[in-house]
């Protein structure tokens, strides 16, 4: 099921054929850079199946992002609600995404990240948006900045479920966005 398209890209649910794809973005060290494991075949195929049950069940989940000119995967952008009642809201809905690395500096990201940002104010009446990376994830953080998103500090956080084992990793920065806020 095809959510958007955008100039160069389709938003979209998952196919078994992403499948390869999907399990190279999470076990790619570059790509992982900034969370505390990699996932191995088993782990991203359990976790593509639960994306596409959360795109179908709620509309919302993180969707396959697909190069129209060649119908490549690329890797993910979407909504998402975080599930971390102890940091956010029950209503609170995030924005991320992740893309294999040879697709980098392309301007993917920012270009399916803005379509989702109207869609999500525009289409499915979502009041705010919030994006969150690991302090030192400057690539992360510039695209929450070039898509519109401002720093919200108080609501910077540690993340409750990076391991201690891991300390450069918990501190989060928070991005916030709301449809009036964007100024398109």
């Amino acid at each position: 099921m095809i959510i958007l398209e955008t100039p160069r890209l389709r938003v979209r649910s998952w196919v078994d054929s992403d499948r390869d794809l999907f399990r190279e973005i999470n076990a790619d060290p570059k790509v992982m850079e900034f969370f505390p494991f990699r996932r191995s075949h088993q782990e991203s195929d359990a976790l593509l199946d639960k994306l596409n049950g959360s795109i179908r069940n709620t509309g919302l989940g993180f969707y396959a992002l697909e190069l129209k000119n060649s119908d490549e995967p690329i890797g993910f952008c979407g909504l998402s609600h975080p599930n971390m009642p102890e940091i956010f809201p029950a209503e609170t809905v995030e924005i991320g995404w992740r893309l294999a690395t040879r697709f980098w500096g392309n301007g993917y990201v920012t270009e399916a990240a803005r379509a989702l940002m109207d869609f999500a104010f525009n289409e499915k009446a979502i009041p705010a948006l919030l994006a969150f990376a690991v302090e030192a994830n400057h690539r992360s953080t510039a695209v929450m900045k070039r898509i519109g998103m401002r720093p919200w500090p108080q609501m910077d956080f540690d993340h409750p479920r990076v391991p201690d084992t891991h300390p450069h990793l918990k501190r989060h920065v928070v991005y916030a966005a709301t449809a009036g806020s964007l100024g398109r």
